[in-house]
């Protein structure tokens, strides 16, 4: 009679145990879930992050591009007027020359 009562309380628990499998299934498809949730969150703020800073990066490069170019303008002028400056100079100069012989 012990050995039956002792089979009977086994079988219960192994019944129980096999009905808890699909949940344990379901738990870890949840878990799986989850976790791939998280990664495509943390895949998308990483990519934002990086579009920010290559933003920056370009904008930072246009802003040193700009400033070259103004720098070359700037140059370009200052080379021209005093350009005129000695020709005007040296055409006064040529002027002067005659007279004051």
């Amino acid at each position: 009679m012990k050995k039956v009562i002792a089979t009977l309380i086994a079988a219960l628990f192994a019944t129980a145990a096999f009905a808890q499998a699909p949940a344990a299934v379901k738990a870890d498809a949840k878990e799986t879930k989850v976790v791939a949730k998280a990664d495509a969150k943390e895949t998308k703020a990483v990519a934002k992050a990086d579009a920010k800073e290559t933003a920056k990066v370009a904008d930072a490069k246009a802003d040193a591009t700009t400033a070259h170019a103004d720098a070359t303008v700037s140059k370009a002028k200052a080379h021209n007027k005093a350009a005129k400056t000695k020709a005007k100079a040296a055409t006064e100069e040529a002027k002067a020359a005659p007279a004051a012989k």
